[in-house]
């Protein structure tokens, strides 16, 4: 039993290193050039202004049962935003793929 608690907390430790690791990283490479950064921040300025635009549709109605829940109007419309923010990725990475199949063909 004391070798599997032992165990226990090197699986921690490891899975913190690989966290701090993957995160630290990549910032050490990006800012050994800096030019890498400019697509970088064009995808999340591109994100946030999907986000935003899915946000201002969406709607704040909040059901009685989700009321009693906690739920109210300002996080009912932040789930929706995610929820259409989550349906326009998915079209455009469906898309995306519909797209470069048919440019294949025409290779």
């Amino acid at each position: 039993m004391d070798f599997i608690d032992v165990s226990i907390y090197v699986a921690y430790v490891l899975v913190g290193l690989a966290t701090v690791f993957t995160i630290v990283l990549p910032l050490v490479n990006a800012m050994s050039n800096p030019k890498s950064l400019v697509k970088s921040a064009i995808g999340v300025v591109g994100l946030l202004v999907l986000f935003g635009l899915s946000y201002a549709v969406s709607g704040d109605e909040t059901p009685a049962k989700f009321v009693k829940q906690g739920v109210d109007a300002s996080s009912s419309q932040f789930i929706g935003g995610a929820l259409i923010l989550t349906y326009i990725l998915m079209a455009l990475a469906f898309m995306s793929w519909i797209g470069s199949e048919v440019s294949k063909m025409f290779k």
